[in-house]
């Protein structure tokens, strides 16, 4: 990656330019509607070389993964497990044409076949993730097709008795539903949409986390307490005053923290929270939980934008969930937010609160709003109302394709439409595989840290890969005063205030350390295998994309970088371009001011300076012992 920054440079000192893209206006009057992270993603067009970095296909040139997906499974690929989104369980050329070099069968003998093959590929993959919405006896998914209600219902017993017996989980139904025959006159074909999932004790329980955003007084706090507490709103604060986690939040009815709230989900669908909820009881319901939503309530007002920018970055959400005031629009902050996620490339779906309270003309206005900024080129996503269970349905089965755009109407204090809501949540589906992760070298993102009595220090943050467990030992760092890794020893663990053996990649936890104390930590510091090798790095090499800056950015630029859990400044020590303006993409090298980071090549992140907005990727860092080889044949710039 380095050999293409430093040829890039060989390649602007043979006189040769990129194709400059149209300046923006640099005056408010001119630049305004540029000025937002959403106006400037939207203003992108194809013309604009930044456009390319929003793409998955630019994290595949520079040979990292796109952060909106991941590759499929090894065992999955090694079983040529059959996908109700990706390889048809029947009807594949593969299939075919191997049907076509063997004798023929009957159809009883070919049914057979069929749930066999359906049955072994449902066990690999169900054990693999943990849970699988899958469609039995549809022409695209698991099983024989062309079937009679009666066929179904035996196709449904024997894939839930199989599924118990093999992997200890519960099949649901979702949804039943008729596909018309090929052949007029026919009888329709019954489908069922089932979501299969691992019962609590099997496995480490499901972890879905998102990330709660919206403009200040849109209703986030209040959506995140009804659906975590059980309770509907009184128009008042009830709701919301169950979840804020200090004194002058409630005074002022302001978010002004990251709070993380659980929804609790067993193996059949059923939300385990009621009325009684507590924070203090939440160990109660976590560990009758299969599957856990966390939702990270994020503050909206203007002051507090570097809190939500490091909830988005720090605590790797899977989505996020953009709250809409239905009286008060698409206006402030809701659109900041929203750029932000998208720069990001996490999926983002859309809830408009508080409808009992706008009019029909300002509901029409707010959704025709919300719909033009999605269709916009930058934006280019598909606005969808969600309506019923089917929308549901389609709406969680898409999700991780990042172009689809589900709306959902609601209110906190009627309870309209939160029915849907608690059924996308449950039918939500991890957008990691996390499973591949697990088995890779433990890293762990403090984002975090506590005191506690007769406990000692405990650091809280996301296993970002591997396995933790007690005795543990890791290396912390970059460490405060000297910037090195210093080996510690995990004393505990605890998974939502419950103790647990371990915690894996995907999970939230609580790591308690030994012989480690609270100055010695801070937030940003990441607890990492000493087969990883970890280092600390000054600098770092990124591919950025400029959305929206008033003037050019030359070297000697200064920004805020958020990086995960990374928030620091660091200055521009070398680029391949002279200038930089809106819309244009280049290769630089950052350098923090005040200490190292570690960082790791492949990550998305942010950075922000007045109303300068961009986006960028790390593709190295100058501490990696390929750059240090890199350099030493070619050194990038002079600083």
């Amino acid at each position: 990656m380095i050999a293409l920054r430093t040829s890039s440079l060989r390649f602007r000192k043979a006189g040769l330019q990129h194709p400059r893209s149209t300046h923006h206006l640099s005056s408010r009057r001119g630049g305004g509607e540029h000025e937002g992270w959403a106006e400037g993603i939207a203003s992108l067009t194809e013309r604009h070389t930044a456009t390319a970095l929003l793409d998955d296909g630019a994290a595949g040139r520079l040979g990292a993964k796109p952060s909106g997906g991941e590759a499929p499974s090894a065992a999955a690929a090694a079983h040529l497990l059959a996908s109700p989104t990706a390889r048809p369980a029947n009807g594949s050329m593969a299939a075919a044409a191997t049907a076509a070099a063997r004798p023929a069968v009957g159809p009883e003998e070919e049914q057979r076949a069929r749930l066999e093959h359906a049955l072994r590929s449902l066990e690999v993959e169900v054990l693999a993730r943990g849970e699988l919405l899958a469609d039995l006896g549809a022409p695209d998914g698991y099983g024989p097709t062309g079937l009679s209600e009666a066929q179904l219902e035996e196709l449904l017993a024997a894939v839930t008795a199989h599924m118990d017996a093999a992997c200890a989980a519960d099949v649901t139904v979702v949804r039943r539903r008729k596909v018309p025959a090929p052949t007029v006159g026919a009888p329709d074909h019954h489908v069922a949409d089932v979501c299969i999932r691992r019962r609590v004790g099997a496995a480490a329980a499901l972890e879905v986390r998102v990330a709660v955003i919206g403009n200040v007084d849109s209703g986030k706090s209040t959506m995140v307490g009804v659906l975590t507490r059980s309770v509907l709103d009184d128009g008042r604060g009830f709701a919301r005053s169950k979840v804020f986690k200090h004194g002058h939040e409630s005074d002022t009815g302001r978010t002004s923290s990251i709070g993380q709230h659980t929804l609790c989900l067993d193996s059949r669908g059923d939300i385990l929270n009621d009325p009684s909820f507590r924070t203090q009881s939440i160990a109660d319901y976590v560990k009758q939980a299969s599957k856990v939503v966390t939702l990270v309530d994020l503050a909206g007002h203007e002051r507090y934008f570097k809190t939500t920018a490091y909830g988005l970055t720090g605590h790797l959400p899977d989505y996020a969930c953009l709250i809409v005031g239905a009286n008060a629009g698409v206006v402030g902050m809701c659109k900041e937010h929203l750029g932000v996620a998208l720069a990001l490339k996490v999926p983002v779906f859309f809830v408009v609160t508080k409808i009992d309270l706008a009019p029909k003309h300002v509901m029409k206005h707010t959704l025709q709003t919300l719909s033009a900024i999605l269709k916009k080129p930058g934006v280019r996503k598909r606005p969808f109302l969600v309506r019923n269970a089917d929308d549901v349905l389609t709406c969680a089965r898409h999700m991780h394709a990042d172009s689809l755009a589900p709306i959902f109407l609601t209110s906190s204090v009627t309870g309209q439409g939160l029915d849907l809501i608690r059924l996308f949540y449950n039918l939500l589906p991890q957008r990691h595989n996390w499973a591949d992760k697990s088995s890779e070298h433990s890293e762990f993102l403090i984002d975090e840290v506590f005191q506690v009595p007769g406990v000692g220090t405990v650091v809280a943050g996301t296993v970002k890969r591997g396995t933790i467990a007690p005795n543990t030992q890791l290396l912390m760092g970059p460490d405060i005063a000297d910037t090195t890794f210093k080996p510690v020893v995990v004393k505990s663990v605890h998974y939502k205030r419950l103790p647990v053996g371990r915690v894996v990649a995907g999970q939230t936890a609580a790591l308690a350390l030994k012989r480690v104390k609270r100055h010695q930590v801070r937030k940003g510091m990441v607890l990492v295998a000493a087969e990883a090798r970890p280092q600390a790095s000054w600098e770092f090499d990124a591919d950025i994309a400029i959305l929206t800056h008033q003037t050019t950015i030359q070297p000697r630029y200064q920004a805020v970088i958020h990086c995960e859990i990374v928030r620091q400044s660091a200055r521009v020590v070398a680029m391949d371009r002279e200038r930089l303006r809106s819309g244009d993409r280049a290769c630089v090298r950052f350098r923090f001011l005040q200490r190292p980071e570690y960082l790791t090549a492949g990550t998305r992140f942010v950075f922000r300076e007045g109303r300068t907005k961009g986006i960028g990727m790390v593709v190295g860092t100058a501490m990696g012992p390929a750059v240090q080889h890199e350099q030493a044949q070619t050194p990038i710039a002079a600083h």
